[in-house]
């Protein structure tokens, strides 16, 4: 399951609110249109919808009356029109909250936290904690522990082991990756994440020879255990 599907045909809005959103432990994918997100809701489950209004094609409104025809994710609906009228209607036709824009980035993100606990109320700060096998990362507090020591993980590197802990023994294309941790718009070649990965294995005590976190697929990216 992802956490948070973004549907925003703003690219440069989308990139910024996915990429906050990630910085924040958050697993997000993002849409460009109504049409590709109902299509996508059939495919892969998610926590969270914030579905901007002013779509091309189906406008916002249209996505979620179709949304609740089958499914009951919960939305946070996102939209220039701000009158109270538009609210309504949104929250009429199923949107758990509503946000005008143009929207401060903490409280949209105050927001998106208050939304996740009021509709799932049992999980706990557990859920909160990444692991795999002695390895885990404390979203709450962003810090890394292999067995009993704290490893010193920070920026980019953190990002990526977050990111691999969300999902744990999949091929991840390095394009994937990239994109995940830096954004789409990045002037910065992928290769950058060779980088990277070359840094965090090293902090991790993960021989790339015989890995017990990273392994390099040929070609292809990376996969993280198994």
């Amino acid at each position: 399951m992802t956490d948070i599907l973004i549907v925003e045909d703003n690219v440069e809005l989308g990139t910024l609110i996915r990429d906050l959103l990630s910085r924040e432990g958050y697993s997000v994918e993002l849409l460009d249109s109504g049409e590709r997100a109902i299509l996508r809701l059939k495919e892969e489950d998610y926590k969270l919808m914030l579905l901007d209004v002013m779509l091309p094609g189906l406008d916002g409104f249209e996505t979620l009356r179709l949304l609740r025809k089958e499914q009951d994710i919960p939305v946070l609906m996102m939209s220039a029109k701000d009158d109270d009228d538009s609210k309504i209607l949104g929250l009429d036709i199923g949107a758990d909250d509503y946000i005008g824009k143009p929207f401060y980035f903490p409280f949209l993100l105050s927001k998106v936290k208050a939304t996740l606990r009021r509709n799932y109320p049992e999980a706990s700060e557990e859920s909160r904690v990444l692991k795999y096998k002695d390895l885990s990362v404390d979203l709450n507090t962003m810090t890394v522990r292999k067995g009993d020591s704290l490893l010193q993980v920070g920026g980019k590197e953190l990002e990526i082991l977050i990111y691999f802990l969300k999902h744990p023994e999949k091929v991840i294309p390095k394009e994937t990756l990239f994109d995940a941790v830096w954004g789409s718009d990045c002037d910065s070649d992928v290769s950058t994440l060779t980088v990277y990965i070359k840094w965090l294995r090293e902090k991790l005590g993960d021989d790339p020879k015989d890995p017990k976190y990273i392994h390099t697929v040929w070609r292809v990216g990376y996969r993280f255990g198994a």
